[in-house]
C-alpha cells in the first residue's frame, strides 16, 4: 500500500508543475496592467513605468517565470499588489473559512443525497422515488447566485431566522459559526445533492440486482442486513468518486457563495483578485486550490485501495 501511495503521489508532482506553468502563462495573457491600477487614474506615464518597473513586470516573461519558480521553492507565493501583504499569508488566512465551509456543506451533501438515493433505489419506480429524484433534479438544475439569493431573501429578510451574510469564526462561537455558514452550506449543497443521489441509486439498483445479493435473501438474511451490509458496500466506490468530485465542486463553487454571502474565504478573494488584476494573489490562490484537488484526488484513490483490493494489487502488479 505504502508503494502505491508513493506512486501516486509520484504522478501528482507534473500536474502540479503543468498548473503553475498554466496559471503563470494565463496571468501573462489576461488584459489589464496591475501597474495602472496601483498607480492611480491620474497617473503619469512615467509613474506607472516606475510602478511596472518596481514589481517586475517589465522585465521578460522568462525571468518572471523564473522568480516565480524560485519563489515557489522558498514556499514564498510573492506580494499582493494591492493588499500590500504577503500571499501565503492572506491565503492562510482565508483558507480554514473555506475548508470549514465546503466541509459542512459536504456533510449536508452525503447526509442527504446518500440516504436519498438509497431510499429511492429501494422503492423503484413509486411515488418515493419519483418525489427524490424530481427534488434532486430540481437542485442540480438552479443557478448557485439565484439559489443563494433566494435562500437569503425567504430565511433572512422574511422569516428572520439567520443572518444574510459575514462570518463568525468557529474558534469564536459554534452557534455564531452555525448560524453565519447555514445558508451558504445549504446553497453549495443542494446543487450537490441531485448528482450524488442520482449517482447512488443507479449503483444502488445494479448492485441490489447482482447474484449475491439474491443469494443473501433467499438464505433468510434480514432486509437491512442484505441492503448494508452486501449491497451497500459495493456502491462505496462509485460513491467515492462522486464524493471527490462533489468536493471539487464546493471549492470552485465558493467563488460565487462567498461573493453572495459576504464571507472573507479563498473564492472571495480569488474573486477581488481577478477584478484588480492582482497577478500574485490569482497565482498563488490557483496553486494552493490546484494542490487541494491533487491532494483529495490522492486521498480517494488510496481510500479505492481500502474499499477494493483489487485496484491496489492491479497497480502493484
Amino acid at each position: 500500500m505504502t508503494g502505491y501511495v508513493l506512486r501516486r503521489l509520484a504522478s501528482a508532482v507534473p500536474v502540479l508543475l503543468l498548473v503553475t506553468l498554466i496559471s503563470f502563462g494565463i496571468m501573462q495573457i489576461v488584459p489589464g496592467d496591475p501597474a495602472m491600477i496601483i498607480a492611480g487614474l491620474g497617473a503619469t506615464p512615467q509613474e506607472v513605468a516606475r510602478v511596472r518597473t518596481q514589481l517586475g513586470l517589465d522585465r521578460p516573461p522568462l525571468v518572471q517565470l523564473a522568480r516565480w519558480y524560485q519563489g515557489l521553492a522558498r514556499g514564498d507565493l510573492g506580494e499582493s499588489l494591492l493588499l500590500g501583504r504577503s500571499v501565503s499569508r492572506a491565503v492562510v488566512e482565508r483558507l480554514p473559512v473555506t475548508l470549514s465551509l465546503s466541509a459542512y456543506a459536504l456533510l449536508l451533501t452525503l447526509g442527504i443525497g446518500i440516504p436519498s438515493g438509497v431510499l429511492a433505489a429501494l422503492r423503484p419506480n413509486t411515488w418515493l422515488d419519483q418525489a427524490l429524484m424530481t427534488v434532486a433534479l430540481l437542485g442540480v438544475s438552479f443557478p448557485s447566485f439565484w439559489l443563494g439569493l433566494m435562500l437569503i431573501v425567504v430565511f433572512a429578510v422574511q422569516l428572520d431566522w439567520l443572518p444574510s451574510g459575514g462570518y463568525v469564526p468557529l474558534t469564536e462561537s459554534l452557534r455564531g459559526w452555525l448560524r453565519s455558514v447555514t445558508l451558504p452550506a445549504i446553497s453549495l449543497a443542494l446543487l450537490q445533492v441531485g448528482l450524488l443521489a442520482r449517482i447512488t441509486r443507479a449503483t444502488m439498483l445494479d448492485v441490489l440486482d447482482q447474484d449475491y445479493v439474491r443469494t443473501a435473501r433467499t438464505k433468510g438474511l434480514p432486509g437491512r442486513v442484505v441492503v448494508w451490509k452486501h449491497a451497500f458496500r459495493n456502491v462505496l466506490i462509485p460513491v467515492v468518486t462522486v464524493t471527490g468530485i462533489v468536493v471539487s465542486l464546493l471549492l470552485s463553487g465558493s467563488v460565487v457563495i462567498e461573493t453572495v454571502y459576504s464571507i472573507p474565504g479563498i473564492g472571495r478573494l480569488l474573486a477581488s483578485a481577478v477584478l484588480r488584476r492582482d497577478y500574485p494573489m490569482i497565482q498563488g490562490g490557483l496553486l494552493v486550490t490546484a494542490v487541494a484537488l491533487v491532494l483529495l484526488n490522492l486521498l480517494v484513490d488510496v481510500l479505492y485501495g481500502f474499499l477494493d483490493p483489487r485496484v491496489r494489487y492491479g497497480h502493484d502488479g
